[in-house]
């Protein structure tokens, strides 16, 4: 995984799937979170169907494996998120410091590494079952997910065109968590985030860099006492191999980030500050509730 707090890259396996439904309690709307949870085997299924076409008897050994998997995932390891959350919510209470922010980005990597272990070698299996013409598939939805990138960042514009599809997002990001921001705010994080790097083309050249990679992984799929470490080591090591310019500018924006993120933990209201509260303490109640099993008749 990158450096970057708020951005992870997206895996072209469901893997990276499993591990969004951690991040819906990071960057997504919390009444969905229940929801989105409860119907994750047909999302996930439907989101592996829609990179590689599998064919019948391939989704039904998807289906069995996402089943276990994800309750694996609900009753052991949603208990750990509610707990997390918690943390979290002691810590924002009051104005956040540089370790709050290298915690919160800490604690979600190891939760997705916990992620990788448990289920790298359910993907390496199904994924040993590709067709070359499900790679193809794979490759043209790669395409269409690096157009769609390089669109919403105007990575074909001009650097203040840029700037500016880079601070929407941002403003969006964080009004998801504060509610409304003033137009005095806006400016205030606009003129912050101007001081950090612009990074999104290195980001773009780096994810086409991967989607090669795994492309070569494939190529020994067929050997699993091979493949399995490699993939695994893949998914896990998201900075081996990125080229000089990116490597030394992720380590700077790293940086700058928490340096914004604590000045936009400043510039929040009281009001705002227990808008961000009330929606961690839904995700953390969310999580409880989810990890709750179900009574058995009689019991």
């Amino acid at each position: 995984m990158g450096n970057n707090p708020i951005t992870l890259h997206p895996s072209p396996f469901t893997l990276h799937c499993f591990f969004l439904l951690l991040l819906v309690a990071l960057v997504a709307g919390c009444s969905a979170l229940r929801l989105t949870y409860r119907q994750a085997d047909a999302l996930l299924a439907w989101r592996a169907n829609e990179y590689f076409d599998l064919n019948p008897l391939q989704r039904h050994d998807l289906d069995v494996r996402l089943e276990r998997l994800l309750a694996w995932h609900r009753y052991e390891q949603l208990p750990d998120y509610a707990v997390f959350t918690r943390a979290a919510i002691a810590r924002v209470q009051q104005s956040l410091n540089r370790d709050d922010v290298v915690w919160l980005i800490e604690g979600v990597k190891a939760r997705y590494r916990v992620i990788v272990n448990r289920g790298s070698g359910d993907a390496a299996a199904m994924l040993a079952t590709l067709e070359p013409e499900q790679i193809n598939a794979l490759q043209k939805q790669w395409h269409k997910v690096n157009r769609k990138f390089a669109n919403q960042n105007e990575l074909d514009g001009s650097v203040e065109e840029r700037k500016r599809a880079r601070l929407k997002k941002t403003l969006d990001r964080i009004q998801d968590w504060t509610g409304g921001l003033t137009y005095a705010q806006e400016q205030k994080i606009a003129a912050l985030l101007d001081a950090i790097p612009l990074i999104e083309h290195l980001r773009h050249a780096d994810r086409i860099r991967r989607q090669q990679e795994f492309l070569q992984l494939l190529e020994m799929r067929a050997n699993p006492q091979e493949f399995r470490p490699k993939l695994r080591a893949w998914l896990l090591d998201w900075e081996s191999g990125r080229a000089p310019a990116y490597a030394r500018l992720s380590g700077e924006v790293y940086a700058k980030r928490i340096e914004f993120y604590l000045a936009v933990d400043k510039l929040l209201t009281p009001g705002q500050r227990q808008i961000v509260l009330h929606r961690l303490q839904e995700y953390a109640d969310d999580f409880h509730a989810l990890a709750e099993k179900p009574q058995r008749a009689g019991s």
